[in-house]
């Protein structure tokens, strides 16, 4: 499986399209760890591309501080699965308390 999360400067971004780059990491999710990271800068922020441009890069599930209802619309459609409202500020740390059934998430930031 392949986990994105939307970061800016070194933690997670508080609105997903407006990052500065998305971690990518390849994650065994029966070990519960992280295989790969991979930091990609962030294509920009269009109406309808990222789902598709992140679809494309074999993702499979997106960890955000808050994402915008039509995006999570459009990630659901591509068959990406969206947690939103992360308190977690470390992006490595974010993936590995969602594998372990232990992140914290609170209100979705992104209120459009």
């Amino acid at each position: 499986m392949k986990y994105a999360v939307p970061i800016s400067g070194d933690s997670v971004a508080t609105h997903f399209g407006h990052c500065e780059q998305f971690a990518l990491f390849d994650v065994d999710e029966t070990k519960r760890q992280i295989l790969k990271k991979e930091l990609v800068s962030s294509p920009g922020h269009e109406p309808d591309f990222l789902p598709h441009w992140l679809t494309g890069k074999g993702v499979s599930r997106i960890i955000a501080g808050g994402m915008g209802s039509r995006a999570q619309n459009l990630f659901r459609r591509n068959r990406i699965g969206v947690i939103i409202g992360t308190m977690e500020k470390d992006p490595d740390k974010a993936v590995l308390s969602y594998l372990d059934g232990k992140l914290t998430t609170g209100s979705n930031i992104c209120n459009h």
